[in-house]
């Protein structure tokens, strides 16, 4: 017996012993199933508002980011799709590109258009009071739906910088009008087999008033729209201390909840490593999704999106799916009909254990049997460190 199965058959053993509601053959199943969707846009060089602290191993090609996602998904085994923003990902040939990526074991996910960094929209996109700008931020949405049909992807993942620094700017419920028109166009665009996520952020880079600036207005336009219209939630865009978990489960429970962009913050809008501030939060979001499937987590687009202006980028992105990897791992093993109980009987600290106790639970024995059934290393990181991968990009691209 090698050692993983043999770690792995030990920590079985006292695991059914102490929880013998929980089938750990379908927790197995769950966790090699899902798909953690990474960005193109995470692979390259980027920084804040003050500088950018360039990588010599980063990619500098489209074709290099996926080359560099394939490592996350050579050493985890779940990370087989790859998001794209345009124009940063902009090309001639998206059947070279969709060639690449199947070349790499990779398929095509998102289309992010980008609508914030154009000259045109210092007064916003799809919210501008003038015609022309409007009309021009309409085109580049269209243009990523020809792109989604080109590439395959089910996904246009919109988030709009749009909104207002000063009192008096311009009128709320002008642009609302506006924005309103604007995204039944998009929509009424969209192919049957595409979905429109609409993300939010409460603040930055318009301070006073974002015209997307919670859940609750995404989800607003979404109802309008379509069943095909979903709200995205996006983990860091939220005020300090939202309960980020009830969100996800009242759009669960509407049919809105379209999909994530995971990531992780300590004040504002980080874009730090899923996981890396406030784990419990993380395993308590997939207490939701597991609550609202059937088994698993529901199947909606978990994506990452995070800023690795520090941290080497192939490496941030595999700890980011290990992190997500574990908070779903110990929400699968929460028993449900022992929560329900205490939750119907009133026993709020026998409701609050039962989830701690999966939370405290560890799963890296779990995990690794899970990765050798992917045929995967037991530590990905470690073993993408020792591939010399890192090295070897640094020489080519630096």
């Amino acid at each position: 017996m090698d050692k993983v199965t043999e770690r792995y058959s030990q920590w079985e053993s006292q695991f059914a012993q102490a929880n013998p509601a929980i089938d750990l053959g379908q927790v197995r199943d769950a966790l090699k199933t899902i798909v953690i969707e990474t960005p193109s846009w995470g692979y390259a060089d980027s920084g804040t508002r003050f500088a950018t602290f360039k990588q010599a191993a980063a990619a500098k090609t489209l074709r290099q980011k996926l080359e560099d996602a394939a490592q996350v998904h050579k050493y985890t085994g779940v990370a087989g799709s790859v998001a794209f923003h345009i124009p940063w990902d902009k090309t001639d040939d998206w059947r070279e590109v969709k060639g690449w990526a199947a070349e790499l074991g990779l398929k095509m996910g998102a289309i992010n258009p980008n609508l914030f960094q154009d000259q045109a929209y210092k007064l916003g996109s799809l919210t501008n009071a003038d015609p022309a700008v409007r009309a021009k931020a309409r085109a580049h949405v269209l243009e990523c739906i020809d792109i989604m049909r080109q590439t395959g992807s089910q996904y246009l993942s919109l988030w709009l910088a749009d909104g207002t620094n000063y009192p008096g700017q311009d009128d709320f419920r002008a642009r609302k009008g506006r924005l309103e028109e604007e995204l039944a166009a998009i929509y009424s665009a969209l192919d049957e087999n595409m979905k429109l996520l609409i993300e939010y952020k409460f603040f930055e880079p318009a301070f006073y008033h974002t015209d997307l600036g919670d859940w609750g207005m995404a989800t607003t336009f979404a109802n309008k729209l379509g069943e095909r219209a979903l709200t995205l939630v996006d983990t860091g865009h939220h005020p300090l201390g939202t309960n980020i978990q009830h969100i996800v489960s009242f759009l669960i429970d509407e049919g809105k909840l379209g999909g994530f962009h995971f990531n992780d913050k300590k004040y504002a809008d980080d874009d730090l490593t899923v996981g890396s501030i406030d784990p419990y939060q993380l395993f308590l979001i997939f207490c939701e999704l597991v609550a609202g499937g059937d088994g698993k987590a529901i199947d909606v687009a978990y994506m990452i999106d995070q800023a690795h202006n520090l941290k080497p980028k192939i490496e941030a992105m595999i700890q980011s799916v290990l992190n997500i990897q574990t908070a779903y791992a110990k929400a699968l093993l929460v028993d449900r009909k022992k929560l329900v109980s205490a939750q119907l009987a009133g026993d709020i600290i026998a409701a609050e254990n039962t989830l701690k106790g999966a939370f405290e639970t560890d799963v890296r024995p779990l995990l690794a049997k899970t990765r050798q059934e992917l045929d995967r290393p037991e530590d990905p990181l470690a073993a993408y460190r020792a591939s010399g991968y890192a090295q070897k990009a640094a020489q080519e691209r630096g």
